[in-house]
């Protein structure tokens, strides 16, 4: 109960902190650029969840979740082949790096041209720029399994398909995850972009046409709930990363006993 206490403290403290600043500030003086919190939350809730929750905030979700996935199972899937077979990392190599060099935000022009004004493109971008953590991190994992392990399967006569549940997946998972992780504010970030330049609806869009307009409070508003979403998108992870590394962790626990 006391460890859960802490956590929670530790999660609150510094928020708590910066909302008593914010209130105290907005009560002794008048600054247009920023609202009062009441304001804020007042325009949060009559824009965010009137008829934009289904004309823009789930488009964005979409978007968001349909990249991350995406990048997920193409990372995941070429990393494991790549990190498998050494000739193909060596020729790829020189590719990837090069791809990978690439500011994703240089893209839309070139997307825009390709595939147009749509989810598709917008998709693409984020796919584009979070494949990369994930991948290399898969082929780091799959290459830096342990050789005793390796001799073991071998040993033991695991092959093929069992080979890649039992050894190679379990053994990868904690840089898998730790790529993941660092696709996550990257999707983010690339949703918000592609809606302000190329897009009708969205949070991203929306938010930049409010500051086009200077309605602070809406605008503000905006980037509260790109924040809620990435705090949540944050938490699930997390949820799902416990669970799925629970050996690991325990594995470390053990060491470090």
């Amino acid at each position: 109960m006391t460890n859960v206490l802490k956590k929670t403290g530790y999660f609150l403290g510094l928020p708590l902190i910066l909302i008593t600043a914010w209130v105290v500030y907005t009560s002794v003086t008048t600054n247009f650029f920023i609202p009062e919190p009441a304001m804020l939350v007042d325009r949060f809730f009559s824009i965010w969840f009137s008829e934009r929750l289904v004309s823009d905030v789930l488009p964005s979700l979409y978007r968001l979740l349909a990249g991350l996935l995406l990048s997920i199972v193409i990372g995941v899937g070429v990393g494991i082949v790549i990190g498998y077979v050494r000739w193909i990392r060596w020729l790829f190599e020189p590719l990837f790096e090069f791809i990978r060099a690439v500011p994703s935000t240089i893209l839309i022009p070139v997307l825009l041209l390709l595939i147009g004004i749509n989810d598709a493109m917008k998709i693409t971008l984020i796919v584009f720029s979070c494949v990369w953590p994930i991948l290399l991190n898969t082929v780091a994992g799959v290459t830096s399994i342990d050789e005793v392990q390796q001799n073991t399967a071998k040993v033991i006569g695991l092959k093929g398909l069992d080979r890649m549940r039992y050894l190679v997946l379990p053994a990868a998972s904690p840089q898998i995850m730790a790529g993941i992780r660092q696709s996550l504010a990257v999707a983010l970030i690339l949703m918000v972009v592609s809606e302000m330049f190329a897009s009708t609806d969205g949070i991203g869009h929306w938010t930049i046409n409010f500051q086009n307009r200077v309605a602070i409070p809406e605008m503000w508003s905006g980037v509260l709930l790109l924040g809620i979403i990435g705090v949540a998108l944050s938490a699930v992870f997390q949820m799902i990363q416990k669970r799925t590394l629970a050996w690991y962790e325990g594995l470390k626990e053990n060491k470090n006993d």
